[in-house]
Formats: C-alpha cells, sequence, structure tokens
C-alpha cells in the first residue's frame, strides 16, 4: 500500500474517532502533498510525487514543527508547544523507523566509502546519495553534522 493511500485511510479514521488533531494533521499533510503534486507537474509527473519524496515532505514538516516548539518554548507558549509535539507524533506514524547514529554512521560510511568521497568538498555529493538512499529514514540535520565530521577527519 503506497504511503499516500495510508494517510488518506488515516485521514478517514481520524473522522471515525472524532480525533481532532489526528484529522487536522492529516488534512494539513493531505494539502501540502496536493500542493508538492502540482509543483511536480511541470516536470512530468502527472500521477504525483513518490512514497520517498512524500517521506521527505514529511520530514521537512518535522524539522518545521520541532523549530516552532524551540521558539514557543522561548515565548511561554505551552499550549503550541504540545499543538506541534502532537503534530510530529501524528506524521510519525507514516514514516519509517528513523535511523539511530550509529546506523547513520554506518550508512555515512559505506556512501562515502562508494563515492570515494575525500574531504568536505564531497560533502554535496555523500548528502545527495543519502537523501536518495534513506529518504523519511534518516534525520538528515544530524546526518549531515556526521558527513562533515567524517571528510573533515
Amino acid at each position: 500500500m503506497s504511503l499516500r493511500t495510508t494517510i488518506t485511510d488515516a485521514m478517514k479514521d481520524a473522522m471515525r474517532a472524532k480525533d481532532e488533531r489526528a484529522l487536522a494533521t492529516t488534512r494539513m499533510i493531505m494539502a501540502k502533498l496536493k500542493d508538492a503534486d502540482i509543483a511536480a507537474r511541470p516536470k512530468g509527473n502527472a500521477d504525483g510525487i513518490s512514497d520517498n519524496e512524500i517521506a521527505s515532505m514529511m520530514q521537512g514538516m518535522i524539522k518545521q514543527r520541532r523549530e516552532s516548539i524551540v521558539l514557543y518554548e522561548k515565548g511561554n507558549r505551552a499550549d503550541l508547544v504540545k499543538q506541534e509535539s502532537e503534530e510530529i507524533a501524528v506524521i510519525e506514524r507514516f514514516l519509517p523507523k528513523q535511523m539511530d547514529e550509529a546506523a547513520m554512521t554506518h550508512a555515512i560510511n559505506n556512501i562515502v566509502a562508494v563515492l570515494g568521497a575525500k574531504d568536505v568538498k564531497d560533502m554535496g555529493k555523500v548528502m545527495a546519495e543519502l537523501k536518495k538512499a534513506y529518504a523519511g529514514k534518516m534525520d538528515f540535520a544530524a546526518a549531515g553534522a556526521l558527513v562533515k565530521t567524517k571528510l573533515a577527519g
């Protein structure tokens, strides 16, 4: 079953269960997905974006919410921190389990070896391969720091 279908089914389930947070969040995901599908049309992609692209989109949504949480905590807005945290939990339901640091390091070492990356100038190539291979499974902000450390040393 595609990720798109899973999200649609979850939205219907949230409606039936009258789970307002899950319903609002899945609707938000679907709206962003529709925007991404429309943006992909000029590139000849009439069927919409792929599951990997959907996963990356949702990773971006989680990243935005984490950044908002930091700002809301500084502003003593516990209500908004709670809302953003709940939205993150809903979005994460659709993503595969995230890789831990050991698994990320192993993946990075493999890609660096395959590409023959030698220094920080090769970081873009390494990150591009990681995004292709591990979309939705890896925290790319953390991975970027690991790649930089690996290539700088």
